[in-house]
């Protein structure tokens, strides 16, 4: 057998977008899945705060130039990767020149939400398995890091499952306490109902609150890790009356072996059910 395969769909990762903790597990713990012996994929989006040549970011001809369509309108799909030296890992990046231009993140110059952060997250989660589909590299884990990954457990089970790409994929979500206030769109079950989904699929997103985000992708996870201490209690409840597996918060110092041992009982799982067929 070949080596087992991790996708990382993240919403942040150091060095690109800044010294937080979300960020550093999302680059630890790749590198050490690689370690153990795994291929592993990273994905990040191209946000407009990422310095392209300070980090030699470069884009990916072959890759580029589909459009993903958002709301009945089409949008360019850009590639870009670069490699953490010190780490010997590539990242590629998801871009597009209306939706990641801006020097920032989430938030305006004048600190209020971004009002297109809803198809900023449709095109970025439909963006990373669209590249996938395209590189024709088959996960066994989809770990989707952050609520601006939310998206893509849906869309896997939703959308693709019927790509033999994806057939037997185990999707892991982690909840983060990084948070917005509010509601992420008013429009965004409309926007979502252009692809080939019914409205039951996206009922949890019609006041899309943080928490409701969580729960959506909590629904459609094959498990849940809780990866801050101080997620919302609503939230955590919710995860354990799923009754999905899940890995509780394994602190923040020496959580590593946790994740690789949390990961080995679906790859196991996959085995067996592989032998038996």
């Amino acid at each position: 057998m070949g080596k087992k395969r991790v996708l990382y769909v993240s919403q942040e990762i150091v060095p690109y977008t800044g010294e937080t903790t979300m960020g550093e597990v999302a680059s630890l713990l790749p590198q050490k899945t690689q370690e153990k012996g795994k291929d592993i994929r990273m994905f990040l989006p191209k946000f407009g705060t990422i310095n392209e040549r300070r980090h030699q970011l470069h884009e990916v001809i072959r890759l580029s130039g589909m459009n993903l369509i958002i709301d009945d309108f089409d949008h360019q799909l850009i590639i870009k990767v670069a490699s953490i030296q010190k780490l010997r890992m590539q990242v590629y990046f998801i871009d597009n020149d209306e939706y990641f231009l801006t020097k920032h993140m989430f938030n305006n110059e004048d600190g209020s939400f971004m009002s297109n952060n809803d198809e900023r997250m449709i095109f970025y989660c439909k963006g990373v398995i669209e590249t996938v589909r395209k590189l024709g590299w088959k996960p066994d884990v989809i770990h989707c890091q952050g609520w601006f990954t939310s998206l893509v457990p849906m869309y896997i089970k939703k959308l693709y499952a019927g790509d033999p790409l994806f057939e037997d994929v185990k999707v892991i979500y982690s909840v983060f306490d990084n948070t917005y206030d509010g509601v992420l769109s008013t429009t965004i079950t409309d926007k979502l109902l252009f692809e080939n989904l019914e409205e039951k699929d996206v009922a949890m997103l019609k006041e899309s609150n943080i928490n409701n985000l969580h729960k959506h992708a909590i629904d459609y996870a094959d498990a849940v890790v809780q990866a801050s201490a101080g997620i919302e209690k609503e939230v955590l409840d919710y995860i354990k009356t799923s009754e999905k597996p899940f890995m509780e918060y394994p602190g923040a110092e020496d959580y590593i072996d946790a994740y690789q041992d949390f990961y080995e009982q679906f790859i196991e799982e996959e085995e067996v059910a592989t032998i038996e067929k």
